[in-house]
C-alpha cells in the first residue's frame, strides 16, 4: 500500500519550485477542490512551491448509506471520538508518505514540505505529519481534528515536536464543531506542539481572511 502512488493535480508556481505543498481534500471533493486557492495565494506573495493537490481512494462512508465516494478513511458515525476508521486512516498515512517520499526525490528536502488538508484532509494531515522521523516545515489542518487522539501521545515522534502547525475552524461548522478543534489544538499544546489556531464566523468552509493566514504562514515556513 505505502508504494502506491496517489493521482494527483499538479501546479506549480515556479519553473524550478524550491518547496512543495501537498494538499489533501475534504469528504467526497478531490484533488481540484482547492486549486483555486493557489491563485489567491500567489496573489498575497505566498513563496513559488509545487502544489500536489491527491485524489483519495474510493470507498462506501457508512455515515452516507454506504454510498462510495472519495475518502480518506469511512466515518463510522457522527461521534468522531469513540468510533474510528483507525485501518482507514493508517492506510492514507502510509499513502500520504509515499507522496512526501516522492516529492523528496525530486529534490525538496523535508524541510521545505508543507503537508496540508481540510476537514478529512486535515486530519490526515495532522496524523501523518506528527509521527515523522524527520520533520516538515509546517502542517496547515483547516476545518479539522486530531484523530486517533488516545494514540497520539505514543506514536508522535520527538522530531515533528517543533513542527509548526496553522490551524483554522468556523465557529458555526455543522459537520466537525469547533469544540471538537479546539479539544485538538488543546491536547497538541499540552504536548508541546507550536500551534497557531484562528478561529473565523463561518461554516465548514475556507474564508478570505483564512487564505491570508495561510499565505503568511507558507511565508514563514517556506519563504
Amino acid at each position: 500500500m505505502s508504494s502506491e502512488i496517489l493521482p494527483a493535480v499538479e501546479l506549480q508556481t515556479h519553473p524550478a519550485p524550491a518547496a512543495s505543498i501537498i494538499w489533501l481534500h475534504g469528504l467526497g471533493a478531490d484533488g481540484y477542490d482547492f486549486v483555486p486557492v493557489v491563485r489567491e495565494l500567489e496573489l498575497l506573495k505566498a513563496p513559488p512551491a509545487r502544489y500536489v493537490f491527491p485524489h483519495a481512494p474510493t470507498r462506501p462512508v457508512t455515515i452516507n448509506g454506504g454510498y462510495v465516494m472519495r475518502a480518506w478513511y469511512d466515518i463510522l458515525g457522527n461521534d468522531l471520538v469513540r468510533r474510528e476508521d483507525e485501518q482507514g486512516i493508517r492506510e492514507s498515512q502510509a499513502l500520504v508518505e509515499a507522496l512526501i517520499a516522492r516529492e523528496i526525490g525530486r529534490g525538496t528536502p523535508r524541510a521545505r514540505i508543507v503537508l496540508a488538508g481540510f476537514s478529512q484532509g486535515g486530519a490526515i494531515t495532522l496524523h501523518t505529519g506528527l509521527r515523522q522521523r524527520e520533520p516538515l516545515a509546517g502542517l496547515l489542518a483547516l476545518s479539522t481534528y486530531l484523530p486517533l487522539a488516545s494514540a497520539f501521545e505514543a506514536e508522535k515522534t520527538p522530531e515533528s515536536r517543533a513542527v509548526p502547525i496553522l490551524m483554522v475552524h468556523g465557529r458555526s461548522d455543522p459537520v466537525i464543531p469547533i469544540a471538537r478543534a479546539i479539544a485538538s489544538r488543546d491536547q497538541l499544546k499540552a504536548a508541546g506542539h507550536p500551534v497557531e489556531w484562528h478561529e473565523y464566523e463561518m461554516p465548514h468552509s475556507v474564508c478570505e481572511d483564512e487564505i491570508r493566514q495561510i499565505a503568511a504562514f507558507l511565508q514563514r515556513v517556506v519563504g
